[in-house]
């Protein structure tokens, strides 16, 4: 029988603009999954934890598993895998209407670009595409790049 263990800080169930690095490892390979909160077709914008669910469900119907997909494709399988996952947020709070919403929701959008550049400037995989955005962010990602360097070793 195996065991396992799943522990996490309180603040990652806050809803609001999140940005997020997966560091995967399965026994023979190391990759990333950067990632952010903030719906693209409604005024939501849920924490990353809600996501955690959504991203490795494994129901053939399953839509918003986008971590599962590039990993089965990767050749990958998540269930022999080890996951961690760092939250940086909420960035910007959850929006009450969708105008207001696609503004912050494509501020971070520019941010998760820019941290997967980064990223994989380092020489490190990251699965997914990070399209470029439609604007740069207002703003600086030294703070967030300084904590996920500290945390992706």
């Amino acid at each position: 029988m195996k065991f396992s263990e799943m522990s996490f800080d309180g603040n990652i169930l806050a809803r609001g603009f999140w940005l997020y690095v997966w560091d995967i490892r399965s026994s023979a390979r190391r990759c990333l999954y950067v990632g952010r909160t903030g719906d693209s077709s409604s005024a939501n914008a849920s924490s990353p934890f809600r996501r955690i669910g959504q991203h490795l469900d494994d129901r053939p119907k399953a839509k918003a598993n986008a971590i599962a997909r590039h990993l089965r494709t990767a050749g990958i399988e998540p269930t022999k895998c080890t996951f961690k996952m760092i939250g940086i947020g909420p960035i910007f709070p959850e929006q009450t209407d969708f105008a207001r919403h696609k503004i912050y929701r494509d501020k971070v959008a520019a941010l998760e670009h820019q941290l997967a550049q980064h990223l994989r400037g380092r020489g490190l995989e990251v699965l997914g595409v990070h399209s470029t955005p439609k604007s740069s962010p207002k703003g600086d990602i030294a703070d967030i790049l300084r904590i996920v360097d500290a945390q992706i070793q």
